[in-house]
């Protein structure tokens, strides 16, 4: 550890110094990864291929399976790396990179749920206006504005982040490069700039919030009002997943950002990280598909059609024999 303040890369300390441990967590992140991959680019081809699903909720819902897609692996796949090579040496290019897409996937994935919560509403609350204000030139709009506004969030941290003098040691007691964490690091006083950004940052991530609230609060109080039990069954399997994953995400993600950063790593802090870094991205497969019944009959109808191009490729390559 002498020369530790000389290089220029970071050691990420994972979980734990235990090998048997350390080869434990890489297979159960490796896991976790196939399962969030699958079931993402299963989602994505679904509701790309199956024309009965290119309404506004499924045009939203393939960006936020890109978006999962690509958060999870910004971060788990160096970390298994690490933890079955038993070395958690990062390079600093590595390090600003994992930065700068964990800080913009993480603040598209907000801003795609603010714009979620919000077509719901007006799916609901305005039905008659649905199709004029949702319209397909809108949507793309949006995506565009979620992607441009995280990737801004991303380079303002990054930039005022790699900025700061780094004073000691360069250990980060996490599995990857955690902002919190890594203003550990610098030097007294000299992080001021970051606290700002994280302020604002923190700010917007809060007005996104309250809209998620206010949106769903007219949305709640419309479906009481629809007199059909069955209407308001079928509004709230649409409604309460999205609803779910929203407070899953932010409430860990606030928890872990807002708290000040300490000169240890806890376990609860690390459990925390995995809450908003690698559960939304594993279960948002499961969440959106499992009470969805025009997911599940797309991917049945899918799941058939391959089915069926195998089937009718090995009749052929039967018949050439």
């Amino acid at each position: 550890m002498a020369n530790l303040t000389s290089m220029s890369g970071f050691i990420l300390m994972g979980f734990s110094d235990d090998r048997k441990f350390q080869i434990l967590h890489g297979l159960l992140f490796l896991v976790m990864y196939l399962l969030a991959l699958t079931g993402n680019l299963l989602i994505f081809t679904i509701t790309t291929l199956d024309h009965c699903l290119h309404s506004p909720m499924y045009y939203f819902l393939k960006h936020l399976s890109l978006l999962d897609l690509c958060f999870i692996s910004v971060t788990v796949p160096q970390s298994i790396v690490n933890s079955l090579m038993d070395n958690g040496y990062i390079s600093l290019g590595q390090c600003i990179l994992q930065v700068f897409f964990f800080i913009a996937l993480a603040s598209s994935e907000v801003a795609i749920l603010t714009v979620m919560s919000y077509d719901r509403y007006v799916a609901i609350c305005q039905p008659l206006q649905y199709e004029t204000i949702m319209d397909p030139c809108t949507c793309r709009h949006a995506v565009i504005a979620v992607w441009i506004a995280g990737g801004l969030s991303g380079l303002m941290h990054t930039a005022i982040n790699f900025s700061i003098p780094l004073c000691g040691e360069r250990v980060i007691h996490h599995f990857f490069c955690d902002v919190p964490q890594m203003l550990k690091l610098a030097c007294s006083y000299e992080f001021i700039n970051e606290i700002a950004v994280a302020t604002f940052t923190t700010s917007t991530a809060f007005i996104c919030l309250i809209s998620i609230v206010l949106s769903y609060i007219h949305i709640f109080s419309t479906v009481l009002r629809i007199p059909s039990a069955e209407g308001r069954i079928k509004v709230f399997s649409t409604c309460l997943p999205h609803l779910f994953v929203v407070t899953f995400f932010l409430s860990a993600a606030s928890f872990e950002f807002l708290r000040l950063p300490s000169d240890s790593q806890s376990g609860m802090d690390l459990m925390f990280s995995i809450v908003y870094t690698v559960l939304p991205p594993t279960l948002n497969p499961v969440i959106y598909s499992l009470r969805n019944e025009a997911m599940k009959a797309s991917l049945r109808k899918v799941l058939s059609k391959q089915e069926f191009a195998q089937r009718k490729m090995y009749l052929k390559a039967i018949f050439k024999l």
